[in-house]
């Protein structure tokens, strides 16, 4: 970690350095802890992880979900690292063994009470200045989806049991039961 007007600045190096099983986020050298995930958080990845994973299969399509843990490193720095609930990478260059270096297309994140503030604030402005171009918060205790299509400044509000149109691909939904 680097000092820098008496706050430290962690890096990637600082994750990687810490132990075993333990989980934390970086986002402009703040280190954020993660608590494992509960059991419905993980019963609406696998349904978005799968729903997301067929439609590419069967459009015969080129981007790559993935499920956290996995690694992206947003501004390709030494200071933002971050490990979306859900991550589609169309461009499948910026893919190596490590993950992702530059922005998803698309990323879910499934809030938990340890995890809004920094989903709906902290990340939501993280993920508009990388160059993410869809970002979906899905509250599973409100039961709500906030859906901000980026490049066309557009925010809008689902519930569970709607069809939420999919902004990066035209003619697919996906409905949260």
């Amino acid at each position: 970690m680097d000092a820098l007007n008496n706050e430290f600045i962690y890096t990637i190096d600082d994750i990687y350095a810490l132990p075993e099983g333990k989980r934390a986020e970086l986002i402009d050298g703040q280190i954020y802890y993660m608590a494992p995930p509960g059991r419905t958080h993980q019963q609406i990845s696998g349904y978005l992880y799968s729903t997301i994973y067929n439609h590419i299969k069967k459009a015969h399509g080129t981007c790559e979900v993935y499920a956290s843990p996995f690694a992206v490193f947003l501004n390709k720095d030494s200071i933002n690292y971050v490990e979306p609930d859900l991550s589609v990478i169309c461009d499948t260059s910026k893919l190596d063994e490590k993950g992702c270096h530059g922005a998803p297309d698309w990323v879910i994140e499934i809030v938990s009470p340890s995890s809004k503030s920094k989903d709906y604030m902290v990340k939501l402005l993280k993920y508009c200045t990388a160059g993410v171009r869809e970002y979906w918060i899905v509250d599973p205790t409100k039961k709500m989806i906030s859906v901000y299509q980026i490049e066309q400044e557009l925010v809008e509000q689902y519930s569970f049991g709607e069809d939420i149109p999919v902004g990066i691909w035209e003619n697919f939904s996906i409905n949260i039961p």
